[in-house]
């Protein structure tokens, strides 16, 4: 799929930081406090993070991989359903998501996926539309459907149609909300954002140019530039204003409310880099 110029580096980068973080988690699980860990410990099982949710009801972080999804508590990262390289992922709520990418063959899913969704958490996957068709790198649920991009901007309200839309520019990063309609795509020409669930746009207004972005509530919204600088928005996408930082090169984002203090979380080369002020303030915990 064709990437913005100005973010090819930026997509290398991300590789290299998913990597490093797969070995900083590997190292950050805690000792007992009889010794150390046995050394029969296996390595984790998987790398490249392509994206990024928090499961509401237990707080754990959602890691969407190459080699599948996995859940991020304390210590060893959990393994979550099948194999599937989800290049695309997008959280909806109550343990539901979509996702797309590559199977491994023995799941009985088509090369490529198409557009796939889980309502057990990860658990199970079943293929909706575009199978053996589309590669979605960047996925986003609104209010009224899905919006991804394989190469061209496609919606669908009923998840098995598809309407192509020409927004004049190439995403590297979709985000939205179930609550919403509003969909913001990252560029290297600023934050471009739809009102309607991705059928017509709005050219970027004097802001941050940034990498990631994701909603923490329907008005919230928490941003990643390439160079780590954080940036909020407090009404959806149309002002910004900077915050903090992170250490590293982020590689994917997720938020959670409240609107006044938003949690936020981002993978970085040195782990899970957490927020709980809003972005202010960081703390690497490997959580």
């Amino acid at each position: 799929m064709i990437r913005p110029s100005f973010f090819a580096a930026h997509t290398t980068a991300r590789v290299a930081a998913a990597a490093a973080l797969v070995m900083l988690l590997a190292s950050c699980t805690p000792a007992s406090p009889q010794g150390p860990q046995p050394a029969a410990a296996p390595a984790q099982p998987f790398a490249h993070i392509h994206g990024m949710a928090v499961d509401s009801d237990t707080g754990k972080v959602m890691l969407a991989t190459h080699d599948g999804l996995f859940g991020l508590g304390s210590g060893t990262p959990e393994k979550i359903g099948p194999a599937i390289d989800l290049m695309g992922f997008a959280p909806a709520g109550n343990d539901h998501y979509y996702a797309s990418g590559h199977p491994a063959p023995d799941t009985g899913l088509p090369e490529p996926a198409g557009l796939l969704r889980s309502q057990d958490g990860g658990e199970t996957w079943q293929q909706l539309s575009l199978g053996g068709v589309s590669d979605f790198h960047a996925l986003a649920v609104t209010r009224s459907g899905i919006i991804g991009f394989d190469g061209t901007l496609k919606t669908t309200t009923d998840l098995k149609t598809w309407t192509t839309h020409d927004g004049g520019f190439e995403p590297y990063h979709l985000s939205g909300t179930p609550t919403g309609d509003i969909v913001l795509a990252t560029t290297e020409a600023g934050v471009h954002r739809s009102t309607d669930g991705g059928k017509t746009w709005a050219a970027p207004s004097a802001g941050p140019v940034l990498l990631l972005t994701a909603f923490a509530t329907a008005s919230t919204v928490i941003g990643v530039a390439p160079d780590g600088a954080v940036h909020v928005s407090s009404d959806a996408g149309r002002t910004w204003r900077a915050t903090g930082a992170v250490t590293g090169q982020p590689s994917a984002l997720a938020a959670a409310g409240p609107d006044e203090r938003p949690q936020i979380w981002v993978a970085t080369p040195t782990g899970i880099e957490h927020s709980v002020d809003g972005g202010e303030s960081f703390s690497t915990d490997g959580k």
